[in-house]
Protein backbone atom coordinates (compact mmCIF):
# COMPACT_ATOMS: atom_id res chain seq x y z
CA UNK A 1 0.00 0.00 0.00
CA UNK A 2 1.42 3.45 -0.90
CA UNK A 3 2.57 5.42 2.14
CA UNK A 4 0.08 8.26 1.54
CA UNK A 5 -2.81 5.83 1.86
CA UNK A 6 -1.47 3.95 4.89
CA UNK A 7 -2.57 6.35 7.64
CA UNK A 8 -6.14 6.87 6.30
CA UNK A 9 -6.54 3.10 5.84
CA UNK A 10 -5.12 2.46 9.30
CA UNK A 11 -7.52 4.99 10.82
CA UNK A 12 -10.58 3.67 9.00
CA UNK A 13 -9.90 0.02 9.80
CA UNK A 14 -9.09 0.95 13.41
CA UNK A 15 -12.42 2.74 13.80
CA UNK A 16 -14.34 -0.23 12.37
CA UNK A 17 -12.58 -2.73 14.63
CA UNK A 18 -12.99 -0.47 17.66
CA UNK A 19 -16.72 -0.13 16.98
CA UNK A 20 -17.06 -3.90 16.73
CA UNK A 21 -15.12 -4.38 19.97
CA UNK A 22 -17.25 -1.82 21.82
CA UNK A 23 -20.47 -3.42 20.55
CA UNK A 24 -19.31 -6.86 21.69
CA UNK A 25 -18.20 -5.43 25.04
CA UNK A 26 -21.60 -3.83 25.59
CA UNK A 27 -23.36 -7.08 24.71
CA UNK A 28 -21.18 -9.08 27.08
CA UNK A 29 -21.79 -12.72 27.92
CA UNK A 30 -21.53 -15.27 25.15
CA UNK A 31 -21.37 -12.63 22.42
CA UNK A 32 -18.24 -11.05 23.86
CA UNK A 33 -16.68 -14.48 24.41
CA UNK A 34 -17.46 -15.45 20.81
CA UNK A 35 -16.00 -12.16 19.56
CA UNK A 36 -12.78 -12.80 21.48
CA UNK A 37 -12.58 -16.40 20.26
CA UNK A 38 -13.06 -15.39 16.61
CA UNK A 39 -10.24 -12.86 16.86
CA UNK A 40 -8.08 -15.48 18.56
CA UNK A 41 -8.61 -18.02 15.79
CA UNK A 42 -7.78 -15.40 13.14
CA UNK A 43 -4.60 -14.54 15.05
CA UNK A 44 -3.67 -18.22 15.44
CA UNK A 45 -4.05 -18.72 11.71
CA UNK A 46 -1.52 -15.96 11.08
CA UNK A 47 0.82 -17.17 13.81
CA UNK A 48 1.12 -20.68 12.41
CA UNK A 49 1.37 -19.45 8.82
CA UNK A 50 4.21 -17.15 9.86
CA UNK A 51 6.11 -20.05 11.38
CA UNK A 52 5.24 -22.34 8.48
CA UNK A 53 6.70 -20.11 5.78
CA UNK A 54 3.40 -18.50 4.76
CA UNK A 55 1.58 -21.79 4.26
CA UNK A 56 -1.54 -22.91 6.13
CA UNK A 57 -0.41 -25.01 9.09
CA UNK A 58 -2.25 -27.97 10.53
CA UNK A 59 -0.97 -27.03 13.99
CA UNK A 60 -3.75 -24.45 14.04
CA UNK A 61 -6.28 -27.28 14.45
CA UNK A 62 -4.91 -28.10 17.91
CA UNK A 63 -4.48 -24.54 19.13
CA UNK A 64 -7.74 -23.25 17.64
CA UNK A 65 -9.79 -26.05 19.20
CA UNK A 66 -8.01 -25.53 22.51
CA UNK A 67 -8.76 -21.80 22.64
CA UNK A 68 -12.41 -22.29 21.70
CA UNK A 69 -12.73 -25.07 24.28
CA UNK A 70 -11.10 -22.93 26.97
CA UNK A 71 -13.43 -19.99 26.32
CA UNK A 72 -16.43 -22.33 26.28
CA UNK A 73 -15.37 -23.88 29.59
CA UNK A 74 -15.18 -20.45 31.22
CA UNK A 75 -18.63 -19.56 29.91
CA UNK A 76 -19.97 -22.86 31.29
CA UNK A 77 -18.65 -22.00 34.73
CA UNK A 78 -15.46 -24.05 34.83
CA UNK A 79 -12.54 -22.78 36.88
CA UNK A 80 -9.81 -20.75 35.16
CA UNK A 81 -7.37 -23.54 35.96
CA UNK A 82 -9.32 -26.02 33.84
CA UNK A 83 -9.46 -23.52 30.97
CA UNK A 84 -5.71 -22.95 31.19
CA UNK A 85 -5.21 -26.72 31.14
CA UNK A 86 -7.14 -26.83 27.85
CA UNK A 87 -4.78 -24.18 26.44
CA UNK A 88 -1.75 -26.21 27.52
CA UNK A 89 -3.20 -29.35 25.94
CA UNK A 90 -3.57 -27.41 22.71
CA UNK A 91 0.06 -26.32 22.95
CA UNK A 92 1.10 -29.92 23.38
CA UNK A 93 -1.04 -31.00 20.44
CA UNK A 94 0.48 -28.34 18.22
CA UNK A 95 3.97 -29.43 19.24
CA UNK A 96 3.11 -33.04 18.42
CA UNK A 97 1.68 -32.17 15.01
CA UNK A 98 4.78 -30.12 14.26
CA UNK A 99 7.10 -32.93 15.34
CA UNK A 100 5.28 -35.42 13.07
CA UNK A 101 6.06 -33.40 9.95
CA UNK A 102 8.27 -35.34 7.59
CA UNK A 103 10.29 -32.22 6.77
CA UNK A 104 10.09 -30.63 10.21
CA UNK A 105 12.97 -28.62 11.53
CA UNK A 106 13.41 -28.66 15.28
CA UNK A 107 13.09 -24.95 15.89
CA UNK A 108 9.48 -24.46 14.70
CA UNK A 109 8.12 -27.02 17.18
CA UNK A 110 8.19 -24.84 20.33
CA UNK A 111 7.04 -21.82 18.29
CA UNK A 112 3.89 -23.66 17.19
CA UNK A 113 3.23 -24.75 20.78
CA UNK A 114 3.83 -21.26 22.14
CA UNK A 115 1.08 -19.85 19.91
CA UNK A 116 -1.62 -21.44 22.07
CA UNK A 117 -0.24 -19.72 25.18
CA UNK A 118 0.64 -16.41 23.54
CA UNK A 119 -2.84 -15.94 22.08
CA UNK A 120 -4.97 -18.22 24.25
CA UNK A 121 -4.15 -16.81 27.68
CA UNK A 122 -4.94 -13.18 26.74
CA UNK A 123 -8.29 -14.29 25.32
CA UNK A 124 -9.09 -16.04 28.59
CA UNK A 125 -8.00 -12.91 30.42
CA UNK A 126 -10.43 -10.78 28.43
CA UNK A 127 -13.34 -13.15 29.07
CA UNK A 128 -12.55 -13.33 32.79
CA UNK A 129 -12.31 -9.55 33.04
CA UNK A 130 -15.64 -9.05 31.25
CA UNK A 131 -17.35 -11.46 33.65
CA UNK A 132 -15.91 -9.72 36.73
CA UNK A 133 -17.85 -7.08 38.73
CA UNK A 134 -17.91 -3.90 36.62
CA UNK A 135 -16.33 -5.99 33.89
CA UNK A 136 -17.54 -3.77 31.07
CA UNK A 137 -15.86 -0.75 32.68
CA UNK A 138 -12.63 -2.67 33.26
CA UNK A 139 -12.33 -4.04 29.73
CA UNK A 140 -13.38 -0.68 28.35
CA UNK A 141 -10.54 0.89 30.33
CA UNK A 142 -8.15 -1.70 28.94
CA UNK A 143 -9.20 -0.88 25.39
CA UNK A 144 -8.89 2.86 26.06
CA UNK A 145 -5.35 2.45 27.38
CA UNK A 146 -4.20 0.24 24.51
CA UNK A 147 -5.78 2.32 21.76
CA UNK A 148 -4.54 5.64 23.10
CA UNK A 149 -1.05 4.20 23.62
CA UNK A 150 -0.94 3.12 20.00
CA UNK A 151 -2.35 6.42 18.72
CA UNK A 152 -0.23 8.61 20.97
CA UNK A 153 2.95 6.74 20.12
CA UNK A 154 2.21 6.97 16.39
CA UNK A 155 1.51 10.69 16.27
CA UNK A 156 4.09 11.87 18.81
CA UNK A 157 6.74 9.62 17.31
CA UNK A 158 6.12 10.99 13.83
CA UNK A 159 5.88 14.57 15.06
CA UNK A 160 9.01 14.66 17.22
CA UNK A 161 11.12 11.75 16.05
CA UNK A 162 14.43 11.57 17.90
CA UNK A 163 16.36 8.64 19.41
CA UNK A 164 15.13 5.16 18.54
CA UNK A 165 13.51 3.05 21.23
CA UNK A 166 14.76 -0.35 20.07
CA UNK A 167 16.28 -0.03 16.58
CA UNK A 168 17.21 -3.70 16.35
CA UNK A 169 13.62 -4.79 16.98
CA UNK A 170 11.64 -1.96 15.39
CA UNK A 171 13.57 0.82 13.61
CA UNK A 172 10.56 3.19 13.43
CA UNK A 173 9.76 3.37 17.15
CA UNK A 174 11.20 6.26 19.15
CA UNK A 175 11.52 7.22 22.80
CA UNK A 176 9.31 10.22 22.06
CA UNK A 177 6.60 7.88 20.79
CA UNK A 178 7.04 5.64 23.83
CA UNK A 179 6.57 8.53 26.25
CA UNK A 180 3.80 10.10 24.17
CA UNK A 181 1.87 6.84 24.17
CA UNK A 182 2.27 6.42 27.93
CA UNK A 183 1.14 9.96 28.69
CA UNK A 184 -1.80 9.64 26.30
CA UNK A 185 -2.90 6.41 28.01
CA UNK A 186 -2.65 7.92 31.50
CA UNK A 187 -4.66 11.00 30.53
CA UNK A 188 -7.26 9.02 28.59
CA UNK A 189 -7.65 6.53 31.44
CA UNK A 190 -8.22 9.36 33.93
CA UNK A 191 -10.87 10.91 31.69
CA UNK A 192 -12.50 7.51 31.18
CA UNK A 193 -12.58 6.88 34.94
CA UNK A 194 -14.20 10.26 35.42
CA UNK A 195 -16.91 9.36 32.93
CA UNK A 196 -17.73 5.82 34.10
CA UNK A 197 -16.99 6.43 37.78
CA UNK A 198 -13.73 5.50 39.45
CA UNK A 199 -10.54 6.62 41.13
CA UNK A 200 -8.60 9.12 39.01
CA UNK A 201 -5.22 8.41 40.61
CA UNK A 202 -5.59 4.65 40.25
CA UNK A 203 -6.72 5.14 36.68
CA UNK A 204 -3.60 7.15 35.86
CA UNK A 205 -1.36 4.44 37.33
CA UNK A 206 -3.31 1.75 35.50
CA UNK A 207 -3.01 3.67 32.24
CA UNK A 208 0.77 3.92 32.63
CA UNK A 209 1.16 0.21 33.43
CA UNK A 210 -1.04 -0.88 30.54
CA UNK A 211 0.84 1.49 28.22
CA UNK A 212 4.10 -0.20 29.21
CA UNK A 213 2.57 -3.63 28.62
CA UNK A 214 1.24 -2.47 25.24
CA UNK A 215 4.68 -1.25 24.16
CA UNK A 216 6.21 -4.56 25.26
CA UNK A 217 3.62 -6.50 23.26
CA UNK A 218 4.33 -4.41 20.19
CA UNK A 219 8.09 -4.89 20.52
CA UNK A 220 7.72 -8.62 21.14
CA UNK A 221 5.76 -9.11 17.95
CA UNK A 222 8.33 -7.04 16.05
CA UNK A 223 11.02 -9.38 17.39
CA UNK A 224 9.03 -12.46 16.35
CA UNK A 225 8.56 -11.11 12.82
CA UNK A 226 12.29 -10.51 12.58
CA UNK A 227 12.93 -14.14 13.51
CA UNK A 228 10.86 -15.21 10.51
CA UNK A 229 11.88 -12.32 8.22
CA UNK A 230 8.34 -11.00 7.83
CA UNK A 231 7.16 -7.39 7.60
CA UNK A 232 3.58 -8.18 8.60
CA UNK A 233 1.81 -11.25 9.93
CA UNK A 234 -0.86 -10.97 7.23
CA UNK A 235 -2.89 -8.59 5.09
CA UNK A 236 -6.34 -8.97 6.62
CA UNK A 237 -6.62 -5.41 7.99
CA UNK A 238 -5.86 -2.45 5.69
CA UNK A 239 -3.17 -0.18 7.12
CA UNK A 240 -2.27 -2.61 9.88
CA UNK A 241 -1.35 -5.85 8.11
CA UNK A 242 -2.63 -8.92 9.87
CA UNK A 243 -4.78 -9.55 12.91
CA UNK A 244 -1.69 -10.09 15.04
CA UNK A 245 -0.31 -6.74 13.88
CA UNK A 246 -3.45 -5.14 15.27
CA UNK A 247 -3.85 -6.97 18.58
CA UNK A 248 -0.20 -7.47 19.57
CA UNK A 249 -0.49 -4.83 22.30
CA UNK A 250 -3.66 -6.38 23.74
CA UNK A 251 -1.93 -9.76 24.00
CA UNK A 252 0.39 -8.36 26.66
CA UNK A 253 -1.93 -5.76 28.18
CA UNK A 254 -4.88 -8.13 28.85
CA UNK A 255 -2.96 -10.54 31.13
CA UNK A 256 -1.32 -7.57 32.87
CA UNK A 257 -4.72 -5.99 33.47
CA UNK A 258 -6.14 -9.28 34.77
CA UNK A 259 -3.29 -9.65 37.24
CA UNK A 260 -3.78 -6.10 38.50
CA UNK A 261 -7.54 -6.45 38.83
CA UNK A 262 -7.52 -9.79 40.68
CA UNK A 263 -4.27 -9.66 42.65
CA UNK A 264 -3.76 -6.01 43.59
CA UNK A 265 -5.66 -3.05 44.98
CA UNK A 266 -5.27 -1.04 41.76
CA UNK A 267 -8.77 -1.49 40.32
CA UNK A 268 -9.96 2.09 39.60
CA UNK A 269 -13.51 0.87 39.01
CA UNK A 270 -14.07 -1.07 42.21
CA UNK A 271 -17.38 -0.37 43.92
CA UNK A 272 -16.85 0.88 47.45
CA UNK A 273 -18.98 -0.74 50.10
Amino acid sequence: MPARFELPARTASGVVLAAAAVAALAAGGILFAAFAAIFAVAALREWHRLINGGRLAREMLATGVAVIAAVSLIRLGASPGIAVAAILLGAGGAALLSALRADAKRWPIPWHAFGAVYIGLPVLALVLLRDAPRGAAIVGGLFVAVWTTDTGALFVGRLIGGPKLAPILSPNKTWAGFLGGAIAAAVAEAIYAGIVGGSLMRAIVLGLILALASHCGDLFESWVKRQFRAKNTGSLIPGHGGMLDRIDSVLFAAPACTGLMFFSQLNPFVVSS
